[in-house]
């Protein structure tokens, strides 16, 4: 038993010695072009690139705030003739942080975006929050941030017991518990896991509600994908993870046809889906 014992211990080892990064979260919209419009003109991202695959009746675009080769962006799907998709409960936000929340959700309001919580400071503290919804109804976080260099920084999911899903991504993914907070008066626990500091990185932003173990996942929100060297070592780790924690994987690690690009899937104990995806292909595709 040691002996099979060890192989995983240094197996295990591999995600906190990987090249791991944040590179998209995708999700669906109802009017692409809408959407493109609106995250250039309300939130000033770029338009990164877009493609349409009419043989398979849909359309992407990447949008963000710098280049795909550094940072984290979002892809938004389109699947001919769909209009409009269920967010579900669990899916709570992304984050933009920018120096002036202010200014910033006063652009997003004249351009015609809803504010769902005016600007001003998070309870019991002084850095200033605001919440806006996009076309769609995807909300995003606006948070206060005097400088960063990844102003797309969060993805917030719910999760049904918070414990387990932490132990599941600092094992499954490398990813560290950078913060914790607890809010008893607001019967919530929050915990955000990255890759380096807060301030500097994208954090997944798990949240739990005291008593709340299950809530539904809709159409409409996809999925993470993270860079990695080496997608079968990966998933080789993430299946010994999933048969201690729950979740499981979706896709076994290969190259996608047409493309060649190496991927793996998953999904975690609440069902929340990742794909990692091979560094080196991600470039060569960006090409």
């Amino acid at each position: 038993m040691a002996e099979a014992a060890q192989p995983n211990a240094e197996l295990l080892e591999w995600p906190k010695k990987d090249k791991r990064r944040f590179l998209h979260t995708v999700y669906r919209v109802g009017d692409l072009d809408h959407t493109i419009k609106f995250y250039t003109e309300a939130f000033g991202m770029k338009l990164l690139r877009k493609r349409d695959v009419p043989e398979e009746r849909y359309a992407n675009a990447f949008l963000g705030f710098g280049p795909e080769t550094s940072n984290f962006v979002v892809e938004l799907t389109y699947n001919y003739g769909v209009t409009s998709y269920d967010i579900g409960t669990g899916f709570g936000h992304f984050a933009i942080a920018t120096p002036d929340v202010y200014k910033f959700v006063e652009h997003v309001r004249a351009k015609g975006g809803t504010v769902t919580r005016e600007p001003g400071p998070v309870s019991g503290g002084s850095t200033v929050i605001a919440f806006v919804k996009d076309p769609d109804g995807y909300i995003f976080e606006i948070l206060e941030r005097a400088s960063t260099p990844e102003p797309l920084c969060q993805v917030m999911l719910r999760v049904g017991d918070l414990e387990r899903s932490i132990k599941f991504y600092e094992k499954a993914l490398g990813l560290k518990l950078v913060k914790k907070v607890d809010r008893p008066q607001y019967k919530y626990t929050l915990a955000m896991l990255g890759y380096a500091e807060e301030h500097e990185t994208v954090v997944l932003e798990l949240t739990y509600n005291y008593g709340v173990t299950d809530y539904t996942k809709g159409n409409a929100y996809a999925q993470v994908a993270i860079g990695t060297d080496d997608v079968y070592k990966s998933a080789e780790v993430v299946n010994i993870v999933t048969q201690e924690l729950g979740g499981k994987i979706t896709r076994q690690p290969g190259p996608i046809p047409g493309l060649n690009t190496k991927i793996t899937s998953f999904l975690d104990p609440d069902g929340w889906k990742t794909v990692l995806v091979d560094n080196h292909d991600f470039l060569k595709e960006l090409e």
